[in-house]
């Protein structure tokens, strides 16, 4: 049998910016990559996920179960609200977080129907932190977030928003941040276009070191990048462009930064085509203009329908939103 994979990382966090005293929603945010039996993504396609909470043990009794089917984009990346889906049955309300262990069991047909293969079983070890403080009635810790972070998404901190937590193999909080208004509206990628700068700005995920090899090729004027390094916006002078994989992270987690750009003065929200820092390796049979992805949001929530991770070419004039890390 073939062995399909899910690449998971879990997201604990509130669904709504709290800003005023709110019941907690019964609900937390997943993702994933799914990967088929080569290691390759299961790339644009419709699958089917089911999730099921086990209490006490990998194998304890199910307290909740829900099928959800959504779209994957260009790398295999699919976003899901556990406590937003169909559900088979039991009742997230009910679960007491605070009293036992919970595992996590993730089923997945690839091709977007019911047959469910298990993909595995996770312990939760920190659950979200509104539904603990739901069923606990209060966490310690001086407002430190579920899973021991002393951040969460959504919060307005460091120059901007956070929309992206994480803890390294130390421990370690680290954390992803975007700018409250953009810098341009209709700036070009670079004002090198016909050459390719390389594997140096061709990163996913690592969006600084884009940023930087785009402004130190040789006969840049101006460029999105540029933008990004050179502000200071909220008194932090770390900015840069970020890269495609960024740029998803940031739209799949919008929900809670639209929320927060809603309540902080003077913030504008992210609506249209945006730059990321990534160069597009491809050579056009039509033109001697190289090309760059960008990202769209639409209305804050989802990319056009062209395609998932669109690229153009560089001399387009797209909004710039910088981001920075911490």
């Amino acid at each position: 049998m073939k062995k399909i994979t899910l690449l998971s990382t879990f997201c604990f966090l509130l669904l709504t910016f709290v800003v005023k005293a709110q019941t907690p929603p019964n609900a937390f945010n997943y993702s994933a990559v799914a990967r088929n039996a080569a290691g390759q993504p299961i790339a644009a396609a419709t699958i089917g996920i089911q999730i099921t909470i086990l209490k006490t043990s990998p194998t304890g009794a199910s307290q909740y179960s829900e099928n959800h089917f959504v779209n994957t984009d260009a790398f295999g990346l699919f976003n899901l609200v556990i406590g937003a889906g169909a559900v088979q049955s039991g009742s997230m309300a009910t679960i007491d977080w605070s009293i036992d262990n919970y595992y996590l069991k993730v089923g997945m047909d690839a091709t977007g129907g019911t047959n469910f293969l298990t993909m595995g079983t996770t312990q939760l070890l920190s659950v979200p932190y509104a539904l603990y403080a739901k069923s606990a009635g209060s966490v310690s810790g001086g407002g430190s977030g579920g899973g021991g972070f002393t951040h969460y998404q959504g919060e307005e901190f460091g120059g901007g928003v956070i929309f992206h937590l994480w803890k390294d193999n130390a421990g370690v909080e680290h954390g992803l941040i975007v700018d409250k208004t953009d810098l341009s509206t209709a700036q070009v990628w670079s004002n090198i276009d016909s050459l390719f700068i390389g594997i140096g700005s061709q990163s996913f995920n690592n969006g600084l070191i884009n940023s930087n090899a785009i402004v130190f090729q040789a006969g840049h004027a101006n460029s999105a990048a540029a933008l990004c390094l050179n502000s200071n916006n909220g008194g932090q002078n770390d900015w840069y462009l970020p890269s495609i994989l960024e740029l998803n992270l940031l739209l799949h987690n919008y929900y809670l930064v639209s929320k927060a750009l809603e309540q902080i003065s003077g913030a504008t929200q992210l609506s249209g085509k945006y730059w990321s820092s990534s160069e597009n390796n491809l050579t056009s049979s039509f033109s001697q203009i190289k090309r760059a992805y960008y990202g769209m949001f639409l209305d804050g929530s989802d990319y056009n329908g062209e395609n998932y991770n669109p690229y153009q070419f560089k001399n387009y004039q797209y909004q710039v939103r910088a981001i920075r890390a911490f």
